[in-house]
């Protein structure tokens, strides 16, 4: 018996070191793989601090970011709020985990209330168990998918919190631990970094665009480059510097008038080139007058008296002078899609010099072209002196000779050829006197009386087969009323275009002459005179509009062949 119970206590010794060995290898096997898990976890960390840490575009950075801390926690969804400058709300939402069809159905990223607001408000790592028990959460708006457990980590920059890191709903159901939130504020660290270094890059390429931009808007328009070009490239420059989705250039056109948008580039560019704007737009009007940037989250309030912009493609805008005070030339807009990036102080800043420049070289370009205009008008101003002082005084002069032989001949023929070379010194006196007036006609006379009237003489030329000769003396452009001046130019046209058509002329000859309150048309032609045969409706319209201006209107035969069409009305209608 004693034997037995000896034997069963050596078996007990031998039991129980045994079993203090089974535990000391399970907890040395549970701490290995503690270490092991948290080599890995540490592995990971390093591996996503170096991979954001290569990349310099700032939004492959936010994405990776939220990327890295989604798959470091285990997390289902993960996402990175951008806070505005001013600290108070969300202005971009980087999300990971939710899908395309999920986000268009919850619209509008979130702007920074409840649970997300709560880490704007107080900057501090945060974990919940369940999201719906917190005081300040508000819900999830329709779409949204469910969410419970919470971990939120903010993003440092220089000790200015950058955004917030959210992350939701951890693998297996379980709740974010203390070494997650260890692991992602670590991440966050590191993130401040290389979000400091992405904007520092990005920062340099904008001021490299805005350099090269800059200059290159200024040798555009100093080489002599159409302005609607430049304007065009302003556009386009300012869309790049500003990195938007539309840019445009609004001119003002006089003090009372409209803005116009001479330049757009980017989305829907070529339906709103040539846009109206009034010039009192609650955004564009204000910028204009008060010389200050507008810079807007949601841009779609800006369409109002607008209609053309009644479109919900206007996301975050920005808005800066073109021009300050006296030298203000209009506005230049960039403009994202809703949901974008909204622009930043850095960006508002360089939009402004670089409208700034853009406004000095387009009034240095206009000072040139000044100058180049008033070279060219005092060229023709001297050569219309020049004519009028030394060759019209020359021809004067030999005609009063020649008038003077007429009295000393006694050959009759002799007398009708001198008389003949006199009248064709007075006619030829008449076209150079016609010519002066044309030389001092400018580029901004184009609507004027006498320009209108030679552009419709030189359209003729190509349905009569030759040019007609016209001579148009006195104050057309001043003594001739709007009204009147219609008229003529539509007797003009009319007389001309039956020439074309029945007279089979090889010569033609428009003279208007403006004096004694009297204006006086006469076409002349060298062809065959007025058909019979012909439709007089057009001839008849003529001699009404003279009637009904209480002048008179006639058709004759010309000596020689051709006919003399007359038409004149008074200037002074009071008169009548």
């Amino acid at each position: 018996m004693a034997q037995e119970r000896r034997s069963g206590d050596e078996r007990a010794r031998v039991i129980l070191p045994q079993m203090r060995l089974d535990d000391l290898l399970a907890e040395l096997q549970s701490r290995l793989e503690a270490a092991r898990g948290t080599r890995d976890r540490v592995h990971a960390l390093l591996e996503a601090v170096v991979s954001i840490g290569g990349e310099l575009d700032l939004e492959t950075v936010l994405r990776r970011i939220t990327e890295a801390a989604t798959t470091l926690v285990d997390a289902r969804y993960g996402a990175l709020g951008v806070i505005s400058e001013e600290g108070e709300r969300l202005v971009q939402f980087i999300t990971v985990g939710v899908g395309e069809e999920e986000i268009e159905a919850i619209g509008h990223w979130p702007h920074g209330l409840g649970i997300l607001g709560l880490l704007i408000k107080d900057p501090r790592p945060l974990r919940l168990p369940e999201i719906a028990d917190h005081t300040e959460s508000y819900g999830f708006p329709e779409g949204h998918p469910p969410m419970h457990t919470f971990l939120g980590v903010p993003i440092r920059v220089r000790e200015e919190v950058f955004g917030n890191l959210y992350l939701t709903e951890k693998a297996g159901g379980g709740r974010f631990e203390e070494e997650d939130e260890v692991i992602v504020t670590a991440l966050a660290t590191a993130a401040g970094v290389a979000i400091e270094n992405a904007r520092l890059y990005e920062e340099t390429r904008r001021r490299e665009r805005w350099l090269e931009a800059s200059a290159e808007v200024s040798t555009a328009l100093l080489s002599g480059t159409d302005p609607h070009e430049v304007t065009a490239l302003v556009a386009q420059r300012a869309r790049q510097i500003a990195e938007a989705d539309l840019a445009m250039v609004a001119l003002a056109e006089g003090p009372g008038g409209e803005f116009v948008v001479a330049g757009a580039d980017g989305d829907r560019a070529a339906e709103l080139a040539g846009l109206r704007i009034p010039i009192d737009h609650a955004i564009a009007g204000h910028v204009y007058s008060g010389g200050s940037a507008v810079r807007l989250e949601d841009g779609r309030g800006v369409a109002e008296g607008v209609p053309a912009l009644s479109d919900p493609e206007l996301g975050p805008l920005l808005v800066v002078p073109l021009g300050l005070g006296a030298s203000a030339r209009g506005v230049l807009s960039v403009v994202n899609r809703p949901g974008g990036a909204v622009f930043s102080g850095s960006a508002q800043r360089l939009l402004e010099a670089f409208a700034a420049q853009a406004a000095v070289a387009l009034e240095l370009a206009d000072r040139r072209r000044d100058a180049e205009r008033l070279a060219l008008l005092e060229d023709r101003d001297r050569i219309a002196k020049d004519l009028h002082d030394t060759v019209i005084q020359r021809l004067f002069a030999t005609a009063m000779t020649l008038m003077s032989a007429i009295k000393i001949t006694e050959k009759r023929d002799v007398a009708g050829r001198i008389q003949r070379s006199v009248d064709d010194l007075d006619e030829t006196i008449r076209q150079i006197r016609s010519t002066i007036f044309a030389l001092q006609t400018t580029a901004d006379d184009r609507q004027s009386v006498r320009s209108r009237l030679h552009g419709i003489v030189d359209d003729a030329a190509e349905r009569l087969g030759f040019a007609p000769s016209q001579r148009f003396d006195g104050l057309l452009d001043t003594d001739v009323p709007e009204d009147i001046a219609e008229h003529l130019l539509a007797v003009v046209q009319e007389a001309l275009s039956n020439v074309a058509r029945h007279a089979r002329a090889t010569r033609a000859a428009v003279t208007v002459h403006v004096g004694g309150d009297e204006l006086v048309l006469r076409v002349e032609d060298d062809g065959v005179g007025v058909p019979e045969d012909v439709r007089r409706s057009g001839l008849r319209n003529m001699e009404e509009r003279a009637h009904g201006l209480g002048g008179a209107f006639s058709i004759e035969s010309r000596s020689g062949g051709g006919t003399v069409l007359r038409w004149s009305v008074p200037l002074n209608r009071d008169a009548l």
